[in-house]
């Protein structure tokens, strides 16, 4: 589905008369002041002021819009239209029930279009940020075979799976690389405040230093002289990292494939990759999305560009007559259990319940390896920080305990 440009939106402030006489204001979306009066005659409302909304200095109070919201928002939908409520309706009414001013805005705007005549998955397109591909070819596939709250109901459960399991992921990996971070910046801080402190005590004992407190000195020493330059380095590395990752496809795919082979890590993102392939291709096809098709938009869900672009290399076999079930052996990416899934799914009719199921037991996997990989990683966590820390505190005190010791002896 071509994705049409963005118009910009804006609001207005309008008074007018309404159809019994009465005046009434309010405030509309709309790309121009003539599209909002228009708007309004539509809705039999003779709009006699429409302004521009100045925006405001500061915009404190709007807040991002999350995946989550748009989890829920697919839900609420579905629910509406489900129970027969008009589609603009059920957008004003999700409007206006929400607290957070980012998706007042979106579904004002997003009502407007349509009141403008724009079908759904068009109104969606022209906010890429909130609804990808993915969503607005499910969303389009829905209008076309009139089952519109039934796809969202099954967007609004494809969501939730697919950002728990993000969750999880980050999890594995958030949670060891913040701690990590914590142990080097209590120690940096140990070395650069603290350890002079001791330093300076020292050099009054007029003794030599045990090997280790005179490493940790010198390493203090070096901390202090070059902090700037350290601090400098990290946030380059850093920002270079970010930037490189973002531009340059071939520096991601280095990293993806490096992720992949990292032992612990390496099959858990394996698991998430395959459970993100499966959940979405099954919920396209189920949706009734054409096979090549889906596999456009399920390219840029699996969250791996190995095995994203091993997608679209499936995707230029299927195309050619070649079966879904061929296409994933030749990659070498999937597991023989997918791909005996996917083939008898092929021969029965029903791709989509096989990889369902596929999708379920590779989500229950990684949740699993999550749990376990919480459970390893404790323990081994507990040894570096009291490594670190508990190395620094015996390095300072060893040299008190010996002066005691002689001071003793005499």
């Amino acid at each position: 589905m071509a994705t049409k440009a963005a118009v910009k939106q804006n609001t207005f402030s309008w008074e007018g008369i309404d159809k019994r006489g009465q005046i009434v204001k309010g405030e509309i979306n709309g790309a121009s002041v003539s599209l909002a009066k228009a708007m309004l005659r539509r809705q039999g409302v003779n709009p006699t002021k429409v302004r521009k909304k100045a925006k405001p200095l500061f915009s404190a109070g709007k807040k991002k819009i999350t995946a989550k919201d748009i989890s829920i928002f697919s839900r609420q939908l579905s629910t509406m239209m489900n129970s027969g409520v008009p589609l603009v309706q059920a957008l004003e009414i999700i409007g206006r029930g929400n607290s957070n001013p980012s998706i007042q805005d979106l579904m004002g705007s997003i009502r407007s279009d349509i009141e403008s005549g724009s079908n759904l998955s068009d109104a969606l397109s022209k906010h890429p940020m909130q609804f990808d591909d993915l969503f607005c070819n499910l969303v389009s596939a829905g209008e076309h075979a009139g089952i519109l709250d039934s796809i969202l109901d099954k967007i609004a459960t494809y969501k939730e799976k697919t950002e728990a399991i993000k969750g999880k992921v980050k999890k594995a990996m958030v949670y060891p690389s913040a701690v990590i971070v914590v142990a080097f910046a209590i120690t940096a801080l140990l070395l650069y405040a603290v350890v002079p402190e001791f330093a300076k005590l020292f050099s009054s004992f007029g003794a030599e230093l045990p090997a280790i407190t005179q490493f940790v000195i010198d390493l203090s020493n070096f901390v202090q002289k070059w902090i700037l330059a350290i601090l400098a380095v990290i946030v380059g590395a850093v920002y270079g990292f970010i930037q490189a990752k973002q531009r340059s496809k071939k520096f991601k795919q280095f990293l993806d494939r490096t992720l992949l082979k990292v032992p612990i890590m390496g099959p858990i993102l394996v698991k998430a990759a395959i459970a993100r392939y499966a959940r979405t291709l099954a919920t396209m096809f189920a949706a009734g999305v054409p096979l090549v098709e889906a596999m456009q938009s399920v390219s840029g869900a699996v969250g791996n560009v190995v095995y994203g672009d091993a997608v679209l290399k499936m995707r230029d076999e299927v195309a050619t007559g070649t079966q879904l079930n061929v296409a994933m052996r030749q990659t070498r990416l999937f597991p023989n259990m997918v791909i005996q899934m996917t083939a008898i799914g092929e021969e029965a009719g029903s791709i989509d319940t096989m990889l369902g199921k596929v999708a379920d037991f590779y989500e229950e996997e990684v949740d699993n390896a999550v749990e376990s990989l919480s459970s390893l990683l404790e323990p081994i966590i507990m040894v570096v920080l009291g490594s670190l820390i508990g190395g620094l505190v015996v390095a300072m005190y060893l040299p008190i305990f010996q002066v005691g010791k002689v001071m003793g002896g005499h």
